[in-house]
């Protein structure tokens, strides 16, 4: 009691510095101010449980910044470069928060909105240190944001010359210093040792060998102060949460060799083990610095190499075409037809848009925005198209951060991730108790065996190897299939497609190829004369608004033909278009759309085998109908042929049933369901799923979001448009229709490959305590093989990955 006591009375209960015990507040002493501040702050919004996660989490705050220093944080200009999203109300902005470092942290930012008003949500990443932070814009400056995270002690690091770029440099340069330490020390400890090895017994005898055993101790301190400073902290961060990660047996062995030397230097017994210490450390901070450099290279390809396989229209003197995502360029004219998103920040030029935010602040309505208006990425234009003009380049890691937010998240278990994280609890507690029982096995028997074994033991295990089999074998995937146009959400996403069991494929724009489609104009039954040319001006200008595939063939059907404003325009997901031209009303889309019923001109849609039907009114009148004579997608036959062998296939389409013939070759009559709006597309999803199925969505990405955000995996299929919608969990491009089949296989076999990976890493575990515990291991030899072991799991998946990729289906 006493010294716990004693312990409240010296160190602060925020942030465990050093105290005198003058300022105290219920009963708790704090060393400043800040501390204090912030402890009422906490209590006062019942927010005191951060203090249960970790024991003194906090940041000390006697040198709290002034007010003052975030000044600069009002200025426009600076204002512009951090904030990645505002309107009227909302603003969202993501800082780098470098003292984040337990739960704790989470804890509290992840609660910001209940210590300040204002604050709508903080949402961290703690591998990154970042904070996504959303916050009323009408209540909260940007200052006000950054001074509250000061004053809590979590200063966010703001390096406006750094904005643009990838920051990872800085902490691989901490491993080459470290490393090259280690070397130093290893080297010159090898060269005083010496003598030892070859048995010179004049200097071994002499009062050379004290002053040389003193001088190794004085270069392995570095080592273990400096070099191995990692692995101390994170084991020390493991043990305040009550928990035991791989570094903790690390340290043990550390420290053992290196108390074991100390005794026999000062002593005189011996020449210690420090040369053993430090190619130990130099040999594992190699090992880290491999497994880092690996991560940030597959990161930095996927955050910016990889892309959207999706395309955008660009302007160009009254010219559209069609450009990668890829290539568009700050000052590129760009048109955004109706539910397109906006990849890149861009100034409205021409039109009337009304902006859906929802992808970025989960907040549905429209937002106006006129002529000369800022429209963030990630907004959806809704209504007419629109030109807008690119201010910023596209920032392909901004849109996968908004892809992956939890708003369009899927609560799944992976049963492979579960594996790795289950056997990372047990293994350290396992490999301590056995490095104790061999320790205590050889005590009295023969000391020397005795400190081997339970040192190799610790060293030559390597939990590393379960830990890093899932990231880098779904890291390695994701960036293959990135660089063959087959753009997937999250490693999540590759474990899910390979338990998929059921396919279900919309038709139009999915299994059907618009761009080559063939399509004529036939009149009504009732005898209507045909469109004249300035009707037809009349449907191009409507449908030249709308981007769905059936509405883009109609458009190039009237390639030649002027637009006229359009007013009005609305479009009803899987009916149809309508909107005033000219002071006429148009309506384009189904029969049931214009007039409530089908198939009332009395003509048999089988007569038009593998043929839509896109009608057309004019003034509430109806003048016939756009046939459109679908072409399947190259490769439709193959491609189902080999998916009906493995999985229950299933087409669920909103078009009519003209096509039954034909598909009922391919997939059982029964499963062939037309007709279907996209709320019914999602009720067939349910059904299937709770009858038990693992179903995959394959759809357009624009009408099909429903049922692609409720499928266990959903995947859009893009062709010219840019219908990248945020349900789906990967991208395809339509180029690559053909490798669906090669591409769940490859699913498939990576998660095979990081089983293969985990039964090579429990064997070589197995191995090398069979020998660590009989006492004859060196530890320099365990530590040789533990960080081979690192390097030949990354080597295999990386291999295997890269191998198992089907040759020519890519």
């Amino acid at each position: 009691m006493n010294a716990v006591k004693e312990e409240e009375i010296s160190t602060c209960y925020h942030c465990g510095e050093n105290c005198d015990g003058s300022i105290v507040f219920q009963q708790h002493r704090f060393c400043c101010n800040g501390c204090k501040t912030v402890y009422e702050l906490l209590n006062e919004n019942n927010l005191c449980s951060y203090y249960d996660l970790n024991q003194t989490p906090g940041t000390s705050l006697k040198s709290a910044p002034s007010n003052k220093k975030f000044a600069y944080l009002d200025d426009a200009e600076v204002k512009q470069q951090l904030i990645q999203f505002s309107d009227d109300n909302v603003s969202t902005v993501t800082f780098y928060i470098p003292r984040i470092h337990c739960s704790s942290c989470l804890f509290l930012l992840e609660n910001l909105h209940r210590l300040k008003d204002g604050v709508q949500r903080c949402r961290v990443n703690f591998l990154k240190r970042e904070a996504h932070i959303t916050f009323d814009n009408s209540k909260l400056s940007l200052r006000q944001v950054v001074e509250t995270l000061a004053n809590i002690g979590y200063e966010p690091s703001i390096n406006l010359n750094d904005l643009n770029r990838k920051e990872t440099g800085q902490h691989l340069r901490q491993y080459y210093l470290k490393i090259g330490v280690a070397f130093f020390a290893f080297g010159n400890i090898m060269l005083l040792t010496f003598p030892e090895y070859l048995g010179i017994d004049a200097l071994t005898e002499s009062p050379f060998r004290k002053f040389f055993g003193y001088l190794n101790f004085v270069l392995a301190l570095p080592v273990l102060l400096y070099s191995s400073q990692e692995f101390f902290v994170s084991a020390w961060n493991a043990l305040k949460q009550k928990a035991l990660n791989m570094d903790v047996p690390i340290v043990l062995g550390i420290l053992a060799m290196f108390v074991r030397s100390a005794y026999e230097v000062f002593s005189h017994t011996g020449g210690g083990y420090f040369d053993t210490l430090a190619s130990l450390v130099l040999l594992m901070l190699i090992g880290r610095l491999f497994q880092n450099k690996t991560f940030y290279t597959l990161s930095f390809e996927r955050d910016y190499k990889s892309y959207f396989p999706v395309a955008v229209t660009l302007v160009n003197n009254g010219t559209e075409s069609s450009i990668p995502l890829t290539k568009l360029r700050v000052g590129d004219r760009m048109l955004v037809r109706n539910m397109e998103l906006i990849p890149a920040d861009a100034v409205l030029i021409k039109g009337k848009a009304a902006i859906d935010y929802s992808f970025v602040t989960g907040e549905a309505s429209p937002v106006a925005k006129q002529s000369g208006d800022l429209i963030y990425a990630g907004g959806r234009q809704t209504g007419s198209a629109i030109e807008v003009e690119v201010v910023k380049d596209v920032s392909h890691s901004y849109l996968a951060r908004l892809w992956n937010d939890a708003a369009f998240g899927k609560s799944q278990k992976q049963p492979v991730t579960s594996l790795a994280t289950k056997a990372g609890k047990w293994f350290t507690p396992v490999v301590i108790t056995i490095a104790f029982i061999a320790a205590a096995w050889w005590w009295n028997t023969d000391m020397q065996k005795a400190l081997n074994a339970f040192t190799s033991v610790l060293i030559i295990t390597c939990p590393c190897a379960l830990a890093l089999s899932s990231p880098f074998t779904l890291g390695n995937v994701l960036r293959i299939l990135g660089q063959h146009k087959i753009y997937l959400k999250n490693a999540i996403a590759v474990e899910t497609l390979a338990q998929i069991d059921t396919i279900v494929f919309d038709k139009t724009g999915t299994l059907t190829n618009t761009k080559n489609a063939r399509i004529e104009f036939v009149n009504g039954a009732n005898g209507e004369a045909t469109l004249s040319d300035y009707e037809l001006q009349l449907v191009k200008s409507l449908v030249y608004h709308s981007s769905h595939p059936l509405s883009r063939k109609v458009c190039d059907y009237l390639k030649g033909i002027g637009i006229i404003p359009t007013e009005d325009f609305k479009e009803e997901e899987g009916k149809g278009i309508e909107g005033w031209v000219d002071e006429n009303c148009v309506r384009v889309g189904s029969k049931k759309f214009l007039i409530g019923e089908e198939n009332a001109d009395g003509s048999k849609v089988s007569d038009f085998r593998h043929a839509s039907k896109v009608y057309v009114g004019i003034n509430g009148k109806v003048r016939g109908f756009f046939l459109v004579k679908n072409e399947y997608r190259k490769g439709f036959g193959e491609l189902m042929k080999s998916l009906v062998k493995l999985f229950s296939l299933f087409v669920v389409s909103g078009d009519n049933d003209a096509e039954k013939n034909f598909l009922k070759q391919y997939v059982p009559e029964n499963n062939l369901i037309f007709h279907q709006q996209p709320a019914d597309k999602l009720e067939v999803i349910k059904e299937l799923q709770a009858s038990g199925k693992k179903v995959m969505m394959i759809g357009d990405g624009l009408n099909d979001a429903g049922a692609l955000k409720q499928a266990d995996a959903g995947i859009a299929i893009s062709d010219d448009v840019n219908n990248f919608s945020p349900a789906c969990d990967g991208i395809i491009d339509s180029e690559k229709f053909e490798t669906i089949h090669s591409f769940l296989r490859y699913c498939r076999s990576a998660v095979n490959i990081i089983k293969v990976s985990f039964a090579i890493s429990i064997a070589y575990n197995i191995v090398g305590v069979y020998f660590a515990v009989q006492g004859t291991m060196s530890p320099l030899v365990a530590a040789v093989l533990m960080p081979i072991s690192s390097v030949t799991i990354i080597a295999f998946t990386t291999l295997s990955s890269y191998l198992a990729k089907p040759k020519h289906s890519f």
